[in-house]
């Protein structure tokens, strides 16, 4: 029996197919995403039958974003166990599909921890794969539960440092129901604004080169009713200097020991505005995406992607005439090299704050966050 979305409340979500959801069809188990690069054209969903089959949907970004690329992960681990594969060797590949989005580790060690402890205690393979889907499971309704929470902290924060409301936010990349068990990180916290009558404009940047923004943000936006209006990412500087901008809110994939945040390429020179123009800059992300294993922003692995991502442009889901490397109409001259790193570092000092499950962490220092995360453990553990 399929599993339900991990979703509270009753509001309409931006689209009518779960972002994940685990089946059981007589064949065998299978993982079910929506594909995430078909939107907004077409909602169409990837069954995944294996690890390898996940891992090409994480490098791909049929499924992407932090809290999800967890949850999918640990039901990676689950599904190979359930399937009768090596599960230690599709652990390894599903935690090195993506290295800067610290989540998906989490998941898969979660999901092994899992499976490991029953083997370790006696039980059967079988026993085993049950605990890791347990444990993936009940991943997916903690994220839910951590993504309400951040939502409610993350509007107390806007109302403390913006009293009166019509709050002017500015978010980059994605960081609604698309890449959570919930209602998001970031983008939630713009939602529940919107909800409360205090959101005046949710401004949206395209994010680029595979606009995130553009086309899912705007699209959860437009499905949830939101006032927002989308821009190039070169036109943020214009929007600060004119008085536009009350807040930014982004997500994060890996948040280091000392506050230095990896989130989406362009998050930085954002950042850095806020700076300049006196604009609260604020991080919303679940307490498992901050990294004590990562001292510095400096530590962060920051992926590559693929040059053709930005010398080629593809639309959803249309068959274009291009080179054979993306499939995509060319944007740049044939051979031309691009830099695209998936992420930037932001230092602690350019951040206001970071909202988590657990809280709000301001300034943000390596001592509020490591008080943070042991008041985490010490609530996950009672």
């Amino acid at each position: 029996m399929a599993d339900q979305y991990a979703h509270s409340g009753d509001h309409k979500r931006p689209t009518d197919i779960p972002v994940i959801r685990w089946e059981e069809p007589p064949e065998g188990p299978v993982l079910v995403l929506l594909d995430q690069t078909g939107l907004p054209a077409e909602e169409v969903e990837l069954v995944c039958t294996d690890a390898p089959a996940l891992v090409e949907a994480i490098r791909s970004l049929a499924v992407r974003g932090a809290p999800l690329l967890g949850i999918a992960g640990a039901y990676g681990v689950a599904l190979a166990a359930l399937r009768g594969f090596d599960v230690d060797d599709a652990a390894t590949a599903l935690e090195g599909a993506r290295p800067t989005a610290v989540n998906l580790g989490v998941g898969v060690r979660r999901a092994l921890s899992a499976h490991r402890g029953v083997l370790a205690r006696g039980g059967d393979l079988r026993e085993a794969a049950g605990a890791a889907l347990a444990a993936a499971r009940q991943l997916h309704r903690e994220d839910a539960e951590a993504s309400a929470r951040m939502a409610r902290h993350g509007l107390a924060l806007l109302d403390e440092l913006m009293p009166g409301g019509g709050h002017r936010i500015l978010t980059h990349c994605n960081t609604g129901s698309l890449v959570s068990g919930g209602e998001g990180t970031a983008f939630a916290v713009a939602l529940a604004a919107h909800r409360a009558g205090r959101l005046r404009r949710l401004w949206v940047d395209e994010t680029r080169p595979l606009l995130q923004g553009a086309r899912l943000t705007a699209y959860e936006a437009a499905r949830s009713g939101m006032a927002y209006t989308l821009l190039t990412d070169s036109a943020a500087g214009s929007l600060f200097a004119a008085g536009e901008v009350d807040a930014v809110l982004i997500g994060a994939d890996r948040i280091a020991a000392d506050g230095s945040v990896a989130n989406k390429v362009g998050s930085y020179p954002l950042a850095v505005l806020a700076r300049y123009h006196h604009v609260p800059f604020i991080v919303v992300a679940p307490v498992t995406t901050v990294d004590p294993r990562t001292p510095d922003g400096a530590s962060i692995e920051v992926e590559q992607r693929p040059g053709h991502e930005v010398t080629e442009v593809t639309a959803p889901r249309v068959p274009m005439a291009g080179t054979e490397a993306g499939g995509g109409i060319l944007v740049a001259p044939l051979g031309t090299q691009a830099y695209n790193p998936a992420f930037d570092v932001t230092p602690p000092e350019l951040v206001t704050a970071i909202v988590t499950e657990e809280g709000a962490v301001s300034p943000v220092t390596a001592e509020a966050l490591a008080t943070l995360c042991a008041r985490s453990r010490q609530v996950t553990n009672s």
